[in-house]
């Protein structure tokens, strides 16, 4: 009788832990099959889409108008403004870090809500980036507000960087080592991975990105010709259309002193009125008056040795007395900084992301001049993805794919029932 009881209590045992262990699997099925919208939240620009869908870029800001200065637009409703001249941007991002809850909230309202995304949250998990080394007050603000108010399932917090990694890694499967140089809006980083772990002995931070340029482009230009110190969003689109990396600077610097027709750096760039013309494009060149004015009511901006000058603070950020090193200098430091066995591996696998390495001649420039930093029996290779900018946001696309994705990520009763502690544990930020 006694066999028999302890027997049928075995049993029970058994028959509990089974039924445990398959809701478990249940549940990391049920996980498994929700929805995962990732978010590269960047400071200009947020890439959002669903795992199974495409990316979009959308501006991570709200505006304030000139001529509508009571209304607040978010995100992209920036095309409803009928004339953006004079533009006010209102940014959740101060030198590289999300500081303005109050903005994020409104343009992450708006991108989960009903205009775009029609994110539900009960059957949603997230993978999302941020920078990195960031605050850990920071962070704990990011998990209270996915978890306890957007109510998230499962939450993935990664840097970008990591997303691009990835992403390469899977494009190339006999690699285990690369450097990401991720040049975005606030920041530039240099970012070495080996096995997709970062190595932090060895990353980089340059002080210059888009908005450093943007800014610097507006003071040339008011000094020069025009003040222009509050088109920010019209400064932008024009250092998007006119500049380039010079390959040769000092060379450049001649040409762009010579008279005439022999002066082939000279642009003339028609500014928008918003009414007429609602984007700024550049003159073509045999349209192009080289002596005295223009016939047509058109504004117009001459540029010449900005259109170079602006992007060489990339390449040499103490040409307006910041003193730090260039990109390339910076990612054979960076390199350099590494076991001597695992550096060939390295040069011969640097990605460019971010906004600023589309300007024209970029990789080119990034390339000639490691090489010339570069011990010669190594191999240098400098890959420009065909969108850098949405390239890290593929990479967490991938990832969510993976079968490992469950263990990745952290779940709401995971973040329940332990709190910040499991997200430190988990997230390698």
């Amino acid at each position: 009788m006694v066999c028999f009881c302890s027997a049928s209590g075995a049993f029970r045992e058994d028959l509990l832990g089974f039924l445990a262990k398959r809701t478990e699997l249940e549940d990391r099925e049920a996980r498994w099959k929700m929805a995962t919208l990732v978010l590269d939240n960047g400071a200009y620009n947020a890439k959002i889409g669903y795992s199974h869908a495409q990316v979009s870029v959308i501006p991570n800001c709200q505006f304030r108008s000139k001529t509508a200065r009571l209304k607040t637009f978010t995100a992209n409703q920036l095309e409803e403004i009928k004339d953006p001249s004079g533009l006010f941007y209102i940014l959740p991002f101060q030198k590289g870090y999300l500081v303005n809850w109050d903005v994020q909230r409104q343009v992450w309202d708006y991108l989960f809500g009903k205009e775009m995304y029609q994110v539900d949250f009960v059957d949603t998990n997230i993978i999302i980036t941020e920078p990195y080394f960031n605050f850990s007050s920071i962070q704990e603000s990011m998990n209270e507000i996915l978890f306890e108010e957007y109510q998230f399932q499962a939450v993935l917090r990664v840097n970008a960087g990591a997303l691009s990694a990835h992403r390469y890694f899977r494009d190339n499967p006999s690699e285990l080592c690369c450097i990401i140089v991720d040049s975005g809006y606030s920041f530039t980083h240099i970012v070495p991975y080996c096995r997709s772990k970062k190595k932090e002995e060895a990353i980089i931070r340059i002080n210059v990105g888009g908005k450093l340029l943007a800014n610097h482009l507006k003071e040339i230009i008011s000094y020069r010709q025009l003040h222009v110190m509050d088109e920010t969003h019209v400064i932008n689109q024009v250092k998007e259309d006119v500049c380039y990396v010079s390959q040769d600077f000092f060379k450049d610097m001649e040409i762009a002193k010579l008279k005439g027709e022999e002066n082939t750096v000279t642009l003339d760039y028609v500014l928008p009125d918003f009414s007429t013309i609602k984007k700024g494009f550049c003159k073509p060149r045999e349209e192009m008056v080289l002596s005295g004015k223009y016939k047509t009511g058109e504004q117009i901006l001459r540029l010449t040795n900005e259109r170079f000058a602006v992007p060489e603070i990339l390449f040499h950020p103490s040409d307006i007395g910041i003193q730090e090193m260039g990109i390339p200098e910076a990612i054979v430091y960076s390199i350099q900084n590494l076991p001597e066995e695992m550096q060939p591996h390295f040069f011969k696998n640097i990605v460019l992301t971010g906004g600023n390495t589309l300007f024209p001649g970029f990789r080119d420039r990034v390339y000639s001049e490691v090489r010339c930093l570069t011990p010669t029996d190594y191999d240098v290779s400098v890959v420009l993805p065909e969108n850098p900018i949405s390239y890290s946001w593929e990479g967490g696309k991938l990832i969510s794919e993976n079968d490992d994705f469950e263990d990745m990520v952290v779940t709401r009763e995971d973040y329940e029932e332990n709190g910040h502690s499991i997200c430190e544990e988990k997230f390698d930020i």
